[in-house]
């Protein structure tokens, strides 16, 4: 009892050398390294930052273990038909979104009601996609996870605003740091399964 009861207020055992909230942050550094690597084939984004927000919301709800090893067999479990074809469907809005863009710079007339335009459907869209990674589980499957996070999106203004600051912070360090590249999924995963339990 008393075990429990040191763990849950996080302090350390006889002998322990690092206290659960090193556990986490270093759990939250595997996990945003394995999650990076899945990224890169880009059309596993959502997969891999869906299986990330599900590991941890396990370890928040369950304490199950949340490691590189467990990351990968749970990616592996997924079911791929469906992940896949919402990250291809992720890269045809990238590829469309960054098409307009393109137009709208090209300083044609109305380009510029345009651009506003674009970029609040750019904000809607990427909060709805990243609740809908934080929410997904495979039994409901995608459009469901997306319907729901739509709904969500629409009634908790503040949770969404904290998911797109969440999404600025992550930009933003890999950008002036661009080594964190590979460790800022994590942290995102982290900030969105918070935002998702809150």
């Amino acid at each position: 009892m008393s075990t429990a009861t040191d763990s849950a207020s996080g302090r350390r055992e006889p002998g322990e050398l690092f206290g659960p909230r090193f556990e986490l942050f270093a759990d939250v550094l595997a996990v945003g390294l394995v999650t990076a690597v899945a990224c890169l084939p880009l059309v596993t984004v959502p997969a891999a930052l869906a299986t990330a927000c599900a590991l941890l919301r396990r370890r928040q709800r369950y304490a199950e273990p949340c490691t590189a090893g467990h990351y990968v067999r749970a990616l592996r479990a997924r079911r791929w038909r469906a992940d896949l074809a919402a990250g291809g469907l992720l890269l045809a809005f990238g590829a469309l979104f960054a098409a307009d863009a393109a137009l709208a710079a090209a300083g044609l007339p109305g380009a510029v009601p345009f651009a506003v335009f674009l970029a609040a459907v750019g904000t809607v869209l990427a909060a709805t996609g990243l609740r809908a990674c934080a929410r997904h589980d495979t039994a409901g499957g995608w459009r469901a996870a997306v319907r729901a996070s739509a709904a969500r999106t629409a009634r908790d203004l503040p949770g969404s605003l904290l998911i797109l600051l969440a999404l600025g912070t992550a930009a933003v360090c890999a950008w002036t740091l661009p080594p964190l590249l590979f460790l800022v999924p994590g942290p995102l995963a982290v900030a969105l399964t918070a935002i998702e339990l809150r």
